[in-house]
């Protein structure tokens, strides 16, 4: 008699979700020494599968992740005396021009291009409360307040657009995208700072050394359900 494949499904799918657990852990510590990263963390679901009519001896649960969120707790802010770069302590995101339209970022490791323009570090313009760029004239002097004016001289000439929203959704390289209303930034601005990654290394660390094994017990798993499955088509036979 064959073994049920529905266990063999169950099995695949909980395989699946420890190589995406897999990827979004090496991500994170991939990303350890990122400025202003946010660790990702999958949130779980399950999946009841009713076979046969629903019987209680026949339901099957299928592990899959709901969502991949990020985890906002400030990071270790770090002293580096820069011009350019620049911490949120508290709430909210930088706001930078891309070619794929606005991001949101944490990251404030910022310089000046070509043209005088204040970017990030993949060259994208840093915006300003009104939606424009910030054009710094390197011939006067350069300061940002606590509260993301930015002055040269006595002049002030932009403010850096600091944004939050109820909810957002991580697309990589630490950018992310509002998908929730906006709401009201509580923060103050860091000049001279870096927030560092939340990522705490060695539990992460653990974490892939757990999800390795979790993913190495499902594949044995299967293989032994194979076997079992190549045994009873055997005796079958006899």
């Amino acid at each position: 008699m064959a073994v049920d494949l529905q266990s063999v499904y169950m099995l695949a799918s909980g395989g699946k979700r420890a190589l995406e657990q897999l990827d979004t852990v090496s991500n994170n510590i991939a990303n350890v020494n990122t400025p202003g990263f946010k660790k990702l963390l999958e949130v779980e679901m399950y999946q009841d599968i009713p076979v046969n009519g629903g019987e209680a001896s026949k339901l099957l649960t299928f592990p899959r992740f709901r969502e991949t969120l990020p985890v906002f707790a400030q990071g270790s802010l770090q002293k580096t005396d820069a011009p350019f770069d620049f911490a949120i302590s508290g709430n909210g995101f930088f706001k930078v021009q891309t070619k794929a339209g606005p991001f949101l970022t944490r990251n404030g490791h910022f310089h000046t291009d070509k043209d005088g323009y204040l970017v990030d570090t993949n060259g994208n313009k840093v915006l300003s409360t009104n939606n424009t760029p910030i054009m710094i004239d390197p011939s006067q002097p350069f300061n940002v307040t606590s509260g993301g004016k930015v002055f040269q001289g006595a002049v002030e000439v932009a403010a850096l657009a600091v944004e939050d929203y109820e909810s957002i959704e991580p697309i990589g390289n630490s950018y992310y995208l509002p998908v929730g209303d906006r709401k009201p930034a509580d923060y103050k601005i860091l000049s001279g700072f870096l927030e560092s990654s939340n990522v705490e290394p060695i539990k992460e660390m653990v974490s892939l050394i757990e999800t390795q094994r979790r993913f190495g017990i499902y594949g044995n798993l299967i293989r032994s359900l194979d076997r079992m499955n190549i045994k009873s088509v055997e005796i079958g036979k006899v």
